[in-house]
């Protein structure tokens, strides 16, 4: 569905607990990463609204989870970044839960995109999240941000060298988009792919 066009995308609500997330009424994409990967710059090239979600120079900025409504059709979700120690243990413990609480409980969750920076090699962290959200049965991709920054050949090396790592455990691989929130690369490639998942959303029927 090439050329969709994003009319509204604004903020709806931050809050720390799955249990007041908006009504599951509409198909959910969430967004997730490590400190500092791109996302909320991601999010702001998907949607075409510069100031949507607040990016900041300080990696782990984003605390809580974050809803947006885009079109009046589906949200899209802001999670906390995971893998920043300025914090305290205790502080870090309560966003794991709060995600893991999210992820695991959130009826109308259609797909997780786990961003990943395209310009590292397969970091420990990130592996070890993709791999919990396949036991758990948490439908993902993988975005891998920042393309802008390496060479076209760079970009090929690099995703094929985490293609490797995953194959060590995944027989499939799940979908891989590649992106650069400044040139705008990817924008297309995941907007479809939210639509033709979204097309498959039922909402629950609550007695």
């Amino acid at each position: 569905m090439a050329g969709y066009t994003i009319r509204d995308a604004e903020f709806i609500v931050s809050n720390t607990s799955v249990a007041k997330c908006p009504a599951a009424d509409r198909p959910e994409f969430a967004f997730i990463g490590r400190s500092n990967v791109g996302k909320s710059s991601l999010i702001n090239m998907l949607t075409v609204r510069k100031g949507l979600a607040k990016t900041s120079a300080t990696p782990g900025k984003t605390q809580l989870i974050n809803h947006f409504l885009v079109n009046n059709a589906w949200y899209l979700v802001d999670l906390p970044g995971y893998g920043y120690a300025r914090t305290s243990q205790s502080t870090k413990a309560g966003w794991d839960k709060m995600i893991r609480d999210y992820l695991l409980k959130r009826e109308n969750l259609m797909t997780v995109f786990v961003l990943v920076d395209v310009r590292h090699e397969p970091q420990k962290i990130d592996v070890e999240f993709i791999n919990w959200l396949g036991e758990q049965g948490v439908p993902f991709c993988i975005v891998f941000t920042k393309a802008d920054k390496l060479s076209k050949q760079q970009v090929i090396r690099s995703v094929e060298s985490y293609k490797r790592t995953l194959r060590t455990t995944w027989e499939e691989l799940p979908m891989l988009f590649i992106t650069s929130a400044q040139m705008r690369n990817g924008r297309e490639e995941i907007l479809d792919y939210i639509l033709s998942v979204a097309a498959d959303f039922k909402p629950s029927r609550k007695p």
